[in-house]
């Protein structure tokens, strides 16, 4: 079974940055898409970042595009994302998700979350 555990939230003060990892484990990840989102409080969970198993065809929400980076090491079968220049309205769970290329166009598969909170 596919499983996804996030790690490395934290508080940290504006302008800081953090980088979050995803630890996939349950399947070859060769197929699939991973991506970032994160869910503030009152909110709608809202995309963040993707990318395919290689770390090419890199997405970014125009919030965090030039601040944050997704990327996987695939030896580790982990996605990172790092948040640089981080803002108070980035605060929020940001959550690893992961889909299957060819069997659905939905993120199917997800983490538990982490807390990300930026104070100003």
């Amino acid at each position: 079974q596919v499983q996804l555990v996030e790690s490395g939230g934290g508080l940290v003060q504006a302008g800081g940055s953090l980088r979050l990892s995803c630890a996939a484990s349950g399947r070859t990840f060769t197929r699939y898409n991973m991506g970032w989102f994160r869910q503030a409080p009152g909110k709608e969970r809202e995309f963040v970042a993707a990318c395919n198993w290689s770390g090419a065809n890199t997405r970014y929400a125009d919030s965090v595009k030039g601040r944050f980076t997704i990327s996987i090491d695939n030896a580790k079968n982990t996605v990172y994302l790092q948040m640089n220049s981080l803002k108070p309205e980035d605060t929020a769970v940001y959550y690893c998700a992961a889909r299957e290329l060819y069997i659905s166009s939905e993120y199917t598969y997800w983490g538990q979350g982490t807390q990300v909170t930026v104070s100003s």
